[in-house]
């Protein structure tokens, strides 16, 4: 079985952060592993409060993982402080882990702000450049290049920014935009491509970014190629949404296991024609 290992915060509800890294790993048949950096107290209608893990222990369980597992990807999340984006970065390098994929969270669903100013620069000189693939969506994008993006060749432009930060693979995900469709801009040294889809008209997208960097993650490590990971990993987040249980009053979360729930239903119908 394929290891992967996810560097991120926990989620109180369940929705996002840790907790859907570890069911999206187990969606798609890896086994999963963490290094927990912060703790939140939130719902599906935002946080309420939370508190970083000390840089250190952060360090430490990336540590113990690593000495013990066969990582085969890493995906980090929510990082909190600077220290930690520097830690971080640090002992993935020093360690040589594959298939960094990092997401980088700044706000929550809610509007919470979940990581430090400060850290906002080291995430750009120490995390980025030694990224496989990074995953912000539209205000992060405009966080990280320091500008506005309102149209998809301004995504495109961004993503080329952001990838001369160091990063190998740069997928900016446009789903803050109106419109019909969803467009994501993948952005390689060999090709840029659009992942295109219908836009699903819901509330329940807690944790999409979470489980969209987390399924690219899943893929790599079972050895995929990079185009193939995400294509799949969109495919799986979609399928996630519409099928979401519909829990909570606010943003709700999505379903990590309907491929399991939809599947066996299809072939019990495929099997009474």
């Amino acid at each position: 079985m394929a290891i992967a290992l996810t560097i991120a915060g926990s989620d109180s509800g369940g929705g996002a952060g840790i907790q859907a890294d570890l069911k999206t790993f187990g969606a798609f048949g890896v086994y999963g592993t963490c290094a927990i950096t912060a703790v939140t107290a939130q719902n599906t209608t935002g946080v309420t409060a939370w508190s970083a893990v000390e840089a250190d222990l952060v360090e430490a369980q990336i540590e113990a993982v690593a000495g013990d597992f066969a990582v085969g990807a890493v995906k980090t999340g929510m990082l909190a402080t600077s220290a930690i984006v520097e830690a971080v970065a640090a002992t993935v390098a020093a360690l040589e882990l594959p298939n960094l994929v990092v997401d980088p969270v700044m706000v929550a669903k809610g509007g919470h702000r979940l990581l430090d100013d400060d850290a906002v620069h080291s995430l750009r000189s120490e995390l980025l450049p030694r990224a496989m693939i990074v995953t912000p969506n539209i205000p992060e994008a405009e966080v990280l290049i320091g500008g506005s993006i309102r149209t998809v060749e301004e995504m495109r432009a961004a993503a080329r920014r952001i990838r001369g930060l160091g990063p190998t693979v740069v997928i900016v995900k446009g789903g803050h935009f109106d419109g019909d469709s969803s467009i994501d801009v993948v952005c390689a040294a060999e090709e840029e491509f659009e992942l295109t889809g219908p836009r699903i008209r819901t509330r329940h997208t807690h944790g999409t970014g979470c489980t969209f960097s987390a399924a690219i993650a899943a893929g790599l490590a079972l050895g995929r190629p990079v185009a193939d990971a995400v294509r799949d990993a969109r495919a799986y987040v979609a399928g996630a949404i519409e099928h979401a249980p519909g829990y909570g009053a606010g943003h709700g979360p999505l379903n990590h296991f309907w491929r399991l729930a939809v599947l066996p239903v299809k072939n019990a119908r495929a099997r009474r024609r």
